[in-house]
């Protein structure tokens, strides 16, 4: 599987469009949104824990000396290196054993990333989050990302619920459950929701930051 079309994305935009005021101002301001695309493999899971909870600029420089040090950044290499070395390079003991758990789980074959790349959405999911550190959001964050899913959905995403917060004029934002039991509204396309939501929040922040003329 891979990124869904401009059409496809363009017609469940105007799906949950009809269904939604807040989505619809959203696809209004904004249109179709870019798709989040990249590869279905081993450095991709790894890097995204790598990044978690770090700034873009710290999270960089972390992976940047981590791939200096397991060339290619494979299951394998990652695993023949001292936790200290990857502590040494800014991971935290966490991440350490977290990443050398994925590895471990696709050189052991409980992970293959072709079986979560073209398999159903559920299965995916389920292989992901059997691994230690890898939670409900991290996989399916993992799999809007590089699978092309349209329903997937990361339960718990602070941006998704202040978007729609500001969207809908809201004074407060909804809490995770309450905003998973509206999105399920969302389904098929709550995948295409997320990064409509998404789109238009980065694109208030550009728009925010942007020098006066």
């Amino acid at each position: 599987m891979s990124a869904p079309t401009a059409g496809e994305i363009q017609a469940a935009c105007e799906a949950l469009a009809s269904r939604d005021k807040a989505l619809a101002r959203a696809y209004e301001e904004i249109g179709v949104p870019a798709w989040r695309n990249g590869p279905c493999n081993f450095e991709a899971l790894a890097r995204m824990l790598a990044f978690q909870q770090v700034s873009t600029k710290a999270g960089a420089a972390i992976w940047g000396r981590v791939e200096a040090l397991a060339r290619p950044m494979t299951a394998p290499a990652i695993l023949a290196l001292d936790d200290d070395a990857l502590r040494a390079a800014g991971l935290s003991r966490a991440k350490v054993r977290y990443i050398k758990a994925i590895a471990t789980h696709e050189q052991e074959g409980l992970l293959c990333f072709d079986r979560v790349r073209t398999g159903p959405r559920e299965e995916a999911h389920k292989e992901l989050v059997a691994i230690t550190g890898i939670g409900p959001w991290s996989a399916q964050v993992f799999l809007l990302s590089t699978t092309g899913h349209l329903d997937a959905w990361p339960p718990g995403d602070v941006g998704l619920m202040e978007s729609y917060r500001q969207l809908s004029n809201a004074g407060e934002r909804h809490d995770s459950r309450a905003f998973c039991a509206l999105a399920e509204d969302w389904a098929p396309w709550r995948g295409v929701a997320a990064h409509l939501l998404w789109g238009w929040l980065n694109e208030m922040r550009d728009r925010q930051s942007a020098p006066v003329a």
